[in-house]
């Protein structure tokens, strides 16, 4: 899972409309999966530090907690209906959101194509 989150952290790098968008957002995000924990602390709209987890120490504003095979179909080329969108894997009970939920809707559209990004590597791939 952390070659998936540093291939995220470099094509964030080389997206500047995304770059654009999260200029104001410096917080810690929690992504869970299958147990496994990762801090993805973000300063202006750049992912600075993947930490690996878990940790109680480590505070954080909200988290994204889903399985392995989930993240895995959501990260899909062409994902199957509800794997599309994180909400939409919250409402097939495949995810949970945790934590400060307002802070991740003022900042949906960045944080929703930051976790796709790794969907457009594998359609270049493809």
């Amino acid at each position: 899972m952390i070659e998936e989150l540093e291939t995220l952290q470099r094509r964030l790098d080389g997206t500047p409309h995304l770059l654009r968008l999260g200029r104001l957002f410096s917080e810690t995000v929690l992504i869970g999966f299958d147990g496994d924990e990762y801090y993805l602390t973000f300063e202006k709209g750049r992912l600075v530090e993947i930490a690996p987890g878990p940790s109680r120490k480590t505070p954080y504003r909200f988290g994204i907690l889903t399985d392995r095979a989930a993240l895995e179909e959501f990260w899909m080329p062409l994902p199957r209906p509800g794997f599309h969108d994180l909400f939409g894997l919250v409402k097939l009970g495949r995810a949970q959101v945790v934590g400060d939920i307002l802070v991740l809707v003022k900042n949906l559209r960045f944080f929703k194509e930051f976790m796709a990004l790794n969907r457009r590597e594998r359609m270049e791939v493809a």
